[in-house]
């Protein structure tokens, strides 16, 4: 695995840099082969916490996860466990789908490493509501506006200058995000 360790607001040591890719090269255990695209780290300190963010990109997958602690040491290690419990669930997923011939199927390794995880432990997704509306063309500065006036922490909308779906949201931080389509 190839890693990418930026820190935001913080120095990223060779200590704290060799904590992190010690304990994401478990996560090479998984896999076939060892992922060939870059894992992304950020280590930051907003607000007094300690947040490390870790996106893996791999074929028809996209691993992403966030944790935040006191501890920058301490929440590498709970980012690399909830990383394992996504592997965990894609592959079981990926198992039940046998019919799919290749694609993520092949991606991680048939036994899994950690025998003490069941199909217990995956989560069911329950849809329980669906919501249709027409999405009003705005710009960006509105679409914020809007957000705000009914207290979500996110906004779909029609993007007026690009005339496509996007969302805006909240981050944690306090600043704003937008999400648009790739083109």
């Amino acid at each position: 695995m190839k890693f990418n360790i930026r820190g935001e607001n913080i120095e990223v040591t060779e200590a704290l840099k060799d904590h992190v890719e010690k304990k994401l090269s478990r996560l090479e255990r998984y896999f076939e082969a060892p992922p060939t695209s870059e894992v992304n780290v950020t280590l930051s300190v907003v607000k007094g916490m300690q947040t490390v963010e870790v996106t893996i990109p791999l074929t028809g997958l996209m691993l992403r996860a966030e944790e935040k602690h006191a501890d920058m040491y301490a929440a590498a290690d709970l980012v690399v466990d909830k990383l394992e419990r996504q592997i965990r669930k894609a592959k079981t997923k990926a198992n039940r789908k046998i019919r799919l011939d290749g694609g993520i199927k092949d991606l991680f390794r048939m036994e899994l490493p950690d025998a003490s995880y069941s199909l217990e432990d995956e989560e069911d997704y329950e849809l329980v509501r669906t919501k249709r509306f027409t999405l009003k063309p705005m710009d960006v500065e509105e679409a914020i506006l809007q957000m705000n006036m009914v207290g979500h922490n996110f906004f779909v909308f029609s993007n007026s200058d690009t005339a496509q779906v996007n969302v805006v949201y909240k981050r944690n931080d306090g600043k704003y995000g937008l999400i648009e389509p790739a083109r």
